[in-house]
């Protein structure tokens, strides 16, 4: 037995009434036609009678008509009846073609969403913070739940791909050399030069007693201690003023040689194959360090637990970046005409796109819907949501047939 709704409960309800009501007129038509015709005699009995005979023949037509598209009347097979039942598919092709061409065309699409405005309505319903904060939510809830699905192995298979593999394919010398080159053009690198020079004077400074042991231990075991102290003094007071004068004079040859050297260095990164290889085996070497290894490997571990945690926490500093981002993006949809245009242009292009490429898709879903429906529910189904107000056109076409019917009556009296 067919299960309904208590929508299409009403709906058939409604349709059986509106059924009966036009069963009426029929019925009154008919009645009268007869009492008409037996108590034949006054002359306005004639234009009662004719207009009672083309209510009868209105009504008959159009109860045809309206039948004829959902089942073949009194069941007689009728060419061109129960038009919905065979021919579904070909009126699901149709439907589908009338949905493309006005509603699934380019223009179209871009037109309407024009009117809509959508970047404004999504501008001033995001600036308000109470939906700022759902959407968050929201996000941190989607968040959660793409961490916890994916494959802790998997990812760490694509962290390592796209981190070690492709700083194995690419040559460092190349880059690393025009790098410091730019570094070198720019003078960035005068503050690092005065900090090692800052750094090795006062190294120097500290560092008397080192000095004079290794002038001890370079001196001969015969030679005395003191001409050794006293050797060691000279060549520790030499040593800091050396280095006190590469600290303090910017234009120092010291300084200048590590400037060539520096440049030297930066052009063979880029020219020479020997310092390129060699610039190669020390990445080799830096990627393939254990502790390199052991930080990569536990690369997508922290960020997981970090994101979890900041998902997790209303407070946390990556929430409230988020909210205010939101709120931010809101009021500049609302306020900003410029990024509110290119808002709006990328969804009609987006738009335009799927409707231009994905439309015959589209349609498919149309037609191979209505192609699986039942041919017999389908036929009931349209009827209960069209038939009520079809039974309009049956009682129109009794009235209507009745005063065509009185009509022609009076005209042939008059003309004949």
């Amino acid at each position: 037995m067919e299960r309904l709704t208590a929508a299409e409960t009403v709906k058939r309800r409604a349709l059986r009434r509106m059924k009966m009501v036009a069963a009426g007129f029929l019925v009154l038509a008919t009645v009268v036609y007869v009492l008409s015709g037996i108590f034949a005699g006054p002359v306005w009995l004639g234009y009662v009678h004719a207009a009672a005979e083309a209510s009868m023949v209105g009504a008959l037509a159009d109860w045809f008509a309206v039948t004829a598209l959902f089942r073949r009347p009194l069941g007689l097979p009728i060419p061109h009846t129960a038009l919905i039942p065979n021919r579904k598919n070909l009126l699901g092709a149709s439907l589908g073609d009338f949905v493309g061409n006005n509603f699934l065309s380019e223009q179209v699409v871009r037109g309407r969403l024009r009117r809509a405005e959508i970047s404004k309505r999504v501008g001033v319903w995001l600036s308000q913070r109470d939906n700022a904060l759902r959407i968050t939510s929201e996000l941190a809830n989607v968040a959660r739940g793409v961490v916890t699905v994916l494959r802790d192995e998997d990812v760490q298979a694509v962290v390592e791909h796209a981190i070690v593999q492709r700083l194995m394919a690419i040559p460092w010398g190349p880059p690393l050399g025009k790098l410091l080159g730019q570094v070198l053009a720019d003078g960035s690198h005068h503050k690092l030069v005065d900090l090692l020079c800052d750094r090795a004077y006062e190294w120097v400074r500290d560092n008397h007693a080192a000095v004079q042991r290794v002038v001890s231990d370079r001196s001969p075991s015969w030679s005395p201690k003191f001409v050794d102290s006293l050797l060691a003094d000279r060549v520790y007071n030499e040593i800091l003023g050396f280095a006190w004068s590469v600290k303090t004079d910017v234009n120092h040859p010291m300084r200048e040689a590590v400037d060539r050297f520096l440049i030297d260095f930066a052009g063979d990164l880029q020219t020479d194959p020997l310092t390129m290889e060699r610039a190669e085996q020390v990445k080799h070497q830096v990627l393939t360090h254990p502790e390199v290894q052991h930080v990569i490997g536990t690369t997508w571990e922290n960020a997981k637990r970090m994101l979890l945690d900041a998902a997790e926490d209303p407070s946390s500093e990556l929430r409230k970046r988020v909210l205010e981002g939101l709120i931010s993006l809101g009021e500049r949809l609302e306020t900003d005409d410029s990024m509110r245009d290119k808002v709006e242009g990328w969804l009609e292009s987006g738009a335009a796109y799927v409707v231009t490429h994905y439309r015959a898709e589209i349609l498919t879903l149309i037609t191979d819907t209505v192609e699986r429906w039942d041919a017999e529910e389908t036929s009931r189904k349209i009827e209960l949501q069209v038939g009520r107000d079809l039974q309009f056109i049956r009682i129109n076409g009794t009235v209507v047939g009745a005063l065509a019917g009185l009509v022609i009556y009076a005209c042939s009296q008059y003309l004949f």
